[in-house]
């Protein structure tokens, strides 16, 4: 009997379903397609003028927005080398939480210049050496392109020149007052040592109705409903937070409770009341004045709660709950019951207040290690609310870079253009095939100013060649106007238009790493996705009718 003997081949060798692609036509170049597709999605996002894309995601959620780290989040890319751009973006996020956009389009335009070089026959292997070189090159030009630095941290004047620049490339016309109101909240809760200022003390509350020029700060942390209980307010109260609700005790399991007359009915709700009671009346003589719960409060467990003077408050994120136990001090308690004293929290200041037409809770500390700033957003629709809290979010982020790095740069495309310009004058003096390599990094980071123009409805080349033009000139600081009529270009320094160094470095470092791990892959190999076969729907969805 002959033996049977499968074929060569590593697909022959793995189980059915592995695709196996490898060189350049099949790897390479498919994966700077799929990067580039991304990229054009992000890229007319870019800037003041940047275009907003509407996302549907798979739980059929709307999003209106232009920022690029939302639009990357809810995409759901499936594709393996696009997948390392996202998260390379979501990494940025993490760390500076500004720039996403930078990142993607950056190191879409760098593969997209690898992609030119390739097809003229460079190896991937000597272009990704040149990149690295032009990488490292690019971030010692850019410790010396610093304009400008943050004096003092605790000086509004010097906060709103990072933050209005951040803010206004997400809702430009807005910048002014958005930047006012991000600098005041951060303003209320930074401590004397800048270093240790914490983003999550500045929170956002999004409140229906009126328009944005209603937005306020709020000293303290608020609460978009008011308290349950009669008692609306309560000073230097001790606080109990538990994440159950609080209500009569319910069994695990079910029970039987026979009743054979009239007496044992009575009894039976009296002695439920009687342990609520004792169990409310405890938490009072423990000193307890505001109770917070993470669920529903019975109707009794309020009459008693009203009854012993309390300030009963229900919040029903459980991020908030974290946030308030930060605040106060406290810790939050899954079942109903007194807390230890180190269990307890402290507020200053409980208080209902009004803002528009909706009664909100405010939870006010004065204490400066739990400060906290509420911004409270007002408009018209949830979509625009939603965004203006992103671009607040950035704001707050920038605040947090600068106490770690006060150094600034010109913003606009300035630097990159600076940075471009320098890196050909580098290429011109490199031998050997990195120069080719250096030459198209460099190309690749007039992608910044050029998109800018572009979706200013601006003339890019005759743009980028003013640019260099002046830059040739000494003028480092000129960079893109988007509102211009004439040359399309503006001292970035002057108008107010500064980039944190930091933010630039972290983006330039990123995008480069992950153009150059998408060069390196030369094979993908799949295995075939979990799961059976899909069911056919049937054209008859009507059960009844089988």
């Amino acid at each position: 009997m002959a033996l049977k003997i499968p074929k060569v081949g590593l697909t022959q060798m793995l189980k059915d379903g592995y695709k196996h692609m490898q060189g350049l036509e099949e790897a390479v170049y498919r994966n700077i397609a799929a990067t580039r597709e991304l990229t054009e999605i992000t890229r007319t996002s870019l800037g003041p003028n940047g275009r907003n894309k509407m996302v549907i995601n798979h739980l059929e959620k709307l999003f209106v927005t232009n920022d690029a780290a939302t639009i990357m989040k809810e995409l759901e890319v499936v594709h393996p080398a696009a997948r390392l751009l996202v998260l390379a973006s979501q990494q940025q996020e993490a760390e500076m939480g500004d720039g996403t956009n930078f990142v993607v389009v950056l190191a879409g335009e760098l593969l997209q210049q690898a992609d030119f070089l390739l097809r003229m026959g460079l190896h991937p292997s000597e272009l990704i050496q040149g990149y690295d070189v032009a990488a490292k090159k690019a971030l010692e030009i850019l410790e010396t392109l610093e304009v400008d630095k943050i004096a003092d941290c605790h000086s509004v004047s010097e906060l709103t020149k990072v933050v209005r620049s951040s803010i206004a490339a997400k809702q430009y016309g807005y910048e002014d007052l958005l930047s006012s109101l991000v600098v005041k909240a951060a303003l209320e809760v930074m401590p004397k040592t800048p270093a240790a200022f914490n983003v999550d003390s500045v929170r956002v509350v999004k409140v229906l109705g009126a328009s944005i020029h209603e937005s306020t700060v709020v000293r303290g942390m608020v609460f978009g409903r008011e308290p349950e209980s009669v008692i609306k307010s309560a000073t230097k109260a001790k606080v109990a937070i538990f994440t159950s609700g609080i209500d009569i005790a319910l069994t695990e399991t079910k029970g039987t409770v026979l009743i054979k007359n009239a007496n044992d009915m009575l009894n039976f709700s009296k002695e439920e009341e009687k342990r609520l009671e004792a169990a409310i009346k405890q938490l009072a003589d423990a000193g307890v004045k505001v109770v917070v719960a993470g669920s529903a409060i019975g109707e009794l467990a309020l009459h008693f709660i009203n009854r012993f003077n309390m300030v009963a408050v229900k919040i029903l994120s459980k991020f908030d709950l974290r946030r308030l136990c930060r605040v106060t001090g406290a810790t939050a308690l899954s079942r109903f019951g007194v807390p230890m004293a180190e269990e307890m929290g402290f507020c200053d200041v409980v208080e209902a207040v009004e803002i528009g037409s909706d009664r909100c809770t405010v939870f006010r500390q004065d204490d400066e290690t739990t400060k906290t700033a509420t911004i409270v957003l007002r408009g018209a629709t949830q979509n625009s609310l939603d965004d203006l809290e992103r671009a607040i979010d950035d704001g707050v982020n920038v605040i947090k870079a600068v106490t770690r790095d006060p150094r600034l740069i010109a913003g606009a495309g300035a630097a990159e253009i600076e940075l471009a310009r320098a890196l050909q004058t580098l290429a011109e003096k490199t031998p050997g095939l990195n120069q080719y390599a250096i030459q198209k990094f460099a190309q690749a980071l007039e992608v910044i100013p050029r998109t800018l123009s572009d979706n200013a409805g601006l003339d890019s080349t005759e743009v980028i060649s003013n640019l260099y033009a002046a830059h040739q000139q000494g003028k480092t600081a000129m960079g893109v106007d988007i509102e211009s009529e004439k040359d399309g270009i503006l001292d970035a320094k002057e108008s107010g238009i500064l980039d944190i160094l930091s933010v630039k470095r972290y983006g330039i470092k990123q995008a480069a790493h992950v153009a150059m791990t998408i060069l390196s892959i030369d094979q993908i190999i799949m295995s075939k996705p979990a799961g059976g076969p899909k069911v056919k729907e049937s054209g008859n969805q009507d059960w009844d009718e089988d």
